[in-house]
């Protein structure tokens, strides 16, 4: 029976040890991992952004930069959500007007059914049944309106409640990550080279590009689909477009997410007898989408780590569904590191990452 001298022992103690606290210290702060990703994903895209701020304006503290970025970062996405919201509520008086009047005295089919290309008649057909009506108009709201409405309401605001937190939590990291950037990113360095050897510091450069190429590729693009949109819709006349634009944009983000928009865009042309403006809406929609995922995002993306579109659109879709929102820029980063490590293993020398 061999026996393990004292220096073995030791280790394995050790390594059982660090085992033990990684898996508890995991356990401890997963409920927090998408903030922390979500922090470090952003800090990774504003990084050129902080290193012109502290190249022009080099007496500055650490703090007070990390702290204008942090609340530049808080204000660009509150600020759409508190548009929407507004928009929302100056709509909502309306919107229960309009419900007390149809569960009043019924509410007749509006005149643009009847030139829909197709569908005219069943819409038709559903609306006099259950709208026309008011006995069936108060029926309806009252299902709407029921204790399945008051259940997915509270869910709504307590997922809310928690996004909230999450949301404040990835603030309060990123601040941290930009304030001590160089301190973080000597560590990892420490680290990987211990660990990884010098395939760390590939892996992590191409990690870095691939973030950074996903971010222009969807989030860039999507804002620029949705400015493109919204001039297409207030050309249109809808009724508001700059909202549209926003909802549009953020969509646009997803791929394959923003026809839903243009469909909802249609309804609201619809709604007022603009077929023509309706199937406008959505043709140049479509045009505007195809051009940007065929053309402009595959360049993007897959320019800066050379990875291949497809696997560009795997690595979207699979983190989207494995991940959520967050998978739109992790899964890019997973394939542009698996392949580069492929190619390496086929060609037998290390791949430098594009800069």
């Amino acid at each position: 029976m061999a026996v393990f001298s004292s220096d073995t022992r030791a280790s394995l103690a050790r390594f059982a040890l660090i085992a033990v606290l990684a898996a508890l210290g995991l356990w401890i702060v997963f409920s927090f991992l998408p903030a922390l990703i979500w922090a470090v994903v952003i800090a990774v895209a504003i990084d050129p952004l902080v290193n012109w701020a502290e190249q022009r304006f080099p007496k500055a503290r650490p703090s007070v930069i990390a702290l204008v970025f942090t609340l530049a970062f808080a204000l660009l996405i509150l600020a759409p959500i508190g548009f929407g919201v507004a928009q929302g509520a100056s709509e909502a008086h309306d919107i229960a007007a309009w419900i007390h009047a149809a569960r009043g005295h019924g509410v007749p089919p509006p005149a643009w059914i009847a030139d829909l290309p197709f569908g005219n008649s069943e819409l038709i057909g559903w609306w006099n049944a259950n709208l026309a009506d008011p006995v069936a108009a108060d029926h309806l709201f009252k299902q709407a309106g029921g204790a399945a409405t008051m259940t997915r309401t509270q869910l709504i605001g307590i997922g809310l409640l928690h996004r909230s937190v999450i949301f404040g939590f990835t603030l309060l990291t990123l601040f941290f990550l930009i304030r001590d950037r160089d301190s973080i990113v000597a560590q990892f360095r420490t680290v990987s080279a211990k660990v990884l050897g010098p395939a760390g510091e590939r892996i992590g450069q191409q990690a870095l590009l691939s973030v950074r190429g996903t971010i222009d590729g969807l989030v860039l693009v999507g804002i620029g689909e949705g400015v493109v949109m919204a001039v297409v819709y207030a050309v249109l006349g809808e009724p508001h477009p700059i909202l549209l634009g926003v909802a549009t944009a953020i969509a646009a983000m997803i791929p394959f997410a923003a026809a839903a928009m243009f469909a909802i865009a249609a309804l609201l042309l619809l709604t007022t007898g603009s077929v023509g403006a309706a199937i406008a809406v959505v043709a140049i929609g479509l045009g505007v989408v195809f051009v940007a995922d065929h053309f402009i995002r595959p360049f993007l993306i897959g320019g800066a780590t050379r990875l291949p579109f497809l696997w560009v659109l795997i690595g979207i879709l699979g983190g989207v569904e494995t991940l959520g929102l967050l998978g739109l820029f992790v899964g890019p980063a997973t394939m542009a590191v698996l392949v580069m490590l492929w190619r390496e293993l086929i060609e037998g020398k290390p791949e430098a990452p594009v800069a």
